[in-house]
């Protein structure tokens, strides 16, 4: 079995967010960050589109030595990893594992921890209404409302597709009157007289980069739920509970970032949700031809 790196993939650089924390809780492993820059955003984009940018992306990661990926993008999660893993990993990659954000996510806004056996574990929060914040092909899919109806049937879900989030962070605008225009655009309808939300999901890597406006323009008590953390808390949690996979991970603490677009201005970008200066390459996606 190959030893190698874990595989971190976003259709654009929002994924860095989480990449920032595994590294955080999980810096002893190697990691490669793939951004397919060039193509982002993927969010209005088909079914068949998506499937097919996100699988030559995943391809392009098993080629460089990673038996494990995970999959930053909430769009790429939810209108490909299904097929991804029932179809095309059982035939071509079988030894191979690609993991996404979106069941996770929905584990923690239904407040069950880590490792929790769903139908015998019992939400902590099993009632009440909870929101999920995304990009418009996330909403579409609705793939946390069909999560939730799993995982805690009573919960109320409100989903809202905030479009103009992931343009405003990748141009960085964080702050400023125009950033908390759009930021109340998407949130002050959630709080109209009636059942607003406890808990909010922020169902897009991108968006920590804009939670102290979020933060700002939602009541106090409202939890908020940042993906990049849930996912670093949930995949040490897996990691454990699958030492077979973890065996195979090389642990030497290094880093490579690869995008689709222009390195510099990846790397630049890519730096401040990072946190950290990195320094980008270029790198070109080969089709897959798979049905």
């Amino acid at each position: 079995m190959r030893i190698g790196r874990i595989g971190v993939f976003d259709s654009g650089f929002g994924g860095l967010t989480v990449l920032r924390e595994l590294l955080a809780t999980l810096p002893d492993y190697d990691y490669v960050f793939l951004g397919d820059s060039a193509r982002a955003p993927y969010g209005a984009r088909s079914f068949e589109v998506i499937h097919d940018f996100a699988l030559e992306c995943i391809e392009a990661l098993f080629g460089m030595g990673c038996p494990l990926v995970v999959l930053a993008c909430n769009t790429a999660t939810a209108r490909a990893l299904r097929t991804i893993q029932q179809r095309y990993l059982p035939v071509r990659r079988p030894d191979l594992r690609v993991l996404g954000v979106v069941r996770p996510s929905a584990e923690a806004l239904a407040g069950l921890p880590p490792g929790a056996i769903p139908g015998v574990t019992p939400p902590a929060m099993a009632e009440g209404t909870v929101a999920v914040l995304g990009t418009a092909g996330t909403i579409a899919s609705d793939s946390y409302r069909i999560e939730l109806s799993h995982l805690a049937p009573r919960l109320r879900v409100v989903q809202q597709a905030c479009p103009l989030w992931v343009p405003l962070v990748e141009a960085g605008e964080l702050d400023g009157p125009g950033t908390d225009f759009f930021v109340h655009r998407y949130l002050d309808p959630l709080f109209a007289p009636g059942d607003p939300p406890a808990r909010i999901l922020l169902a897009c890597t991108h968006y920590p980069a804009l939670l102290p406006r979020i933060r700002a323009a939602v009541p106090g008590g409202v939890e908020l739920i940042s993906q990049a953390s849930v996912m670093a808390e949930r995949l040490a949690d897996w990691l454990v509970r699958h030492p077979e996979m973890e065996t195979r991970l090389s642990r030497r603490g290094t880093r490579e970032f690869l995008t689709t677009d222009d390195p510099d201005w990846f790397s630049e970008a890519g730096g401040r949700l990072l946190g950290q200066a990195l320094e980008a390459r270029r790198i070109r996606i080969l089709p897959v031809a798979y049905p």
